[in-house]
């Protein structure tokens, strides 16, 4: 089977390969990959800084679409022909994150999708709304998964995101993309930042209340103060990192949760963060590490009662897998970024 991998750092360096077909034992089923998009992690593991000291070599990606072309004995909560997503992570299935169940994340730990088939315990996979394609339906183990968590389960239990919240989105890729269309499902008021204006355009199409360029005003909780008369918002979908998250905690109103996903401008805060905001302001700050197949199929149920479609932005050949990781990394995109599979 045709596949890529990493035996070497970086985007140029990645190889495409051919490898033997993968063995298919009991409890597993065999997936052809027909769609495959790319989340900034995929990119932070080919270059090595998700992780340097990965074992090598590994085929990328978590986030695969496909069919289900074969299974082993024992298998019976799906069969051949279903179409299926991968699991991020293999081992969550529900209750609560741990050290134990976060093993074993796809393109990370173990080997991922970018390849023409994947084998995968029954567990590891789960059908999805019969109205997407496999491209729509590639965006929804990570981004899709993510944003459903920070939006519905992340922190008090007891008041998920709702009606007449409001909430913040940063940016306008995969993750920021589907918050601003589940937090619309909820009926939630949301603002946004981008430092595009045409993108902020395209976001206000998709429902976005409100947006600010945050190149025109670096300091936008001073904005977000403004079109929330002071009050903040209750929810931040924080993707940024280090350069973002002290505007973040400015930005948020008292007894706000800000959810913390990505890194795009760092991991590691430079400058001073204004941490008396978490104390006088009551904040809560989560960490969101993508969703329990639980979440998964909730998302799913949801997904297909509204007939919602994921927002992918460009789609590229399965030869073309490069080009797609440097389009990720110019940060130029605008919702998903997804590799089409082999499959003609």
């Amino acid at each position: 089977m045709q596949a890529y991998r990493i035996s070497t750092f970086g985007v140029e360096a990645l190889e495409s390969t051919t490898l033997p077909m993968p063995e298919v034992g009991p409890g597993m089923v065999l997936v052809r990959i027909h769609a495959v998009s790319l989340n900034y992690r995929d990119l932070m593991v080919v270059e090595g800084r998700y992780n340097p000291k990965m074992e090598l070599p590994r085929i990328p990606c978590s986030d695969g679409a496909g069919e289900i072309v074969a299974v082993g004995a024992g298998v019976e909560s799906v069969g051949v022909g279903d179409r299926v997503c991968t699991l991020f992570f293999q081992r969550w299935m529900d209750g609560a994150i741990s050290s134990e169940n976060s093993k074993g994340a796809l393109g990370g730990d173990v080997d991922g999708v970018l390849a023409e088939y994947v084998a995968l315990p029954q567990d590891g996979v789960i059908r999805f709304p019969s109205h997407l394609s496999y491209e729509e339906a590639s965006t929804l183990p990570c981004a899709g998964l993510t944003a459903w968590n920070a939006l519905h389960h992340a922190g008090v239990p007891e008041s998920p995101g709702g009606a007449g919240e409001t909430v913040l989105v940063q940016g306008t890729g995969g993750v920021s993309i589907f918050a601003l269309q589940f937090a619309k499902l909820a009926g939630m008021r949301i603002f946004g930042i981008s430092s595009s204006d045409e993108k902020l355009e395209r976001a206000a199409a998709l429902g976005l209340d409100a947006g600010c360029n945050y190149r025109d005003v670096p300091e936008w909780s001073r904005w977000v103060a403004t079109v929330t008369e002071r009050r903040g918002v209750n929810r931040l979908i924080e993707v940024g990192g280090a350069g973002t998250f002290a505007q973040s905690l400015e930005a948020a109103g008292f007894g706000g949760l800000i959810a913390q996903i990505g890194v795009l401008s760092g991991g590691v805060a430079t400058g001073a963060v204004p941490l008396t905001q978490i104390l006088r302001k009551q904040l809560r700050v989560q960490g969101i590490y993508v969703g329990s197949k639980t979440m998964f199929a909730e998302m799913n149920e949801t997904i297909a009662g509204a007939g919602l479609r994921p927002v992918v932005g460009e789609v590229f050949a399965f030869e073309a897998a490069r080009d797609a990781l440097m389009t990720m990394k110019s940060g130029q995109h605008f919702g998903k970024i997804v590799v089409k599979g082999t499959v003609a």
